[in-house]
C-alpha cells in the first residue's frame, strides 16, 4: 500500500509542475500583451504619430518577443498545442491504411 501512495505522490508532484509551468506561460502571455500594447501605443503617440505602423522598428521588440513566447507555449503544451493530443497515432493509423491498401490493390 505504501508503494501506492508513493506513485500517488509522484503524479501529484508532476501535475503540480505542470499546472506551474501553465502558469508560468500564461503569466508570460498576460505581460507580453500588456508590455506590447503599450510600447506601440507609446510609439503612436510619440512624434511619428500613426504613420510609425508602417515603420519594421514598430513590431520588431513584439516580434522577436513573439517567437520567444511560442517556444515558452512549445515547452509547456509541446506539439500538442499544435498537432493535437492523438495526432501521431491517427497519422501511424492512416499510413498504415494506406500501405494494408496499396499490398491489396
Amino acid at each position: 500500500m505504501e508503494n501506492n501512495n508513493y506513485t500517488e505522490e509522484q503524479k501529484y508532484i508532476r501535475a503540480k509542475k505542470k499546472v506551474k509551468s501553465i502558469k508560468g506561460f500564461y503569466v508570460h502571455l498576460f505581460v507580453y500583451i500588456i508590455i506590447n500594447g503599450v510600447i506601440i501605443l507609446s510609439t503612436a503617440f510619440s512624434e511619428g504619430g500613426w504613420q510609425v505602423f508602417w515603420e519594421w522598428q514598430s513590431y520588431s521588440t513584439t516580434i522577436f518577443w513573439g517567437i520567444g513566447l511560442a517556444f515558452h507555449a512549445f515547452s509547456v503544451f509541446g506539439m500538442d498545442f499544435i498537432l493535437g493530443k492523438d495526432w501521431e497515432d491517427r497519422k501511424i493509423n492512416e499510413l498504415m491504411n494506406k500501405e494494408n491498401r496499396d499490398t491489396w490493390e
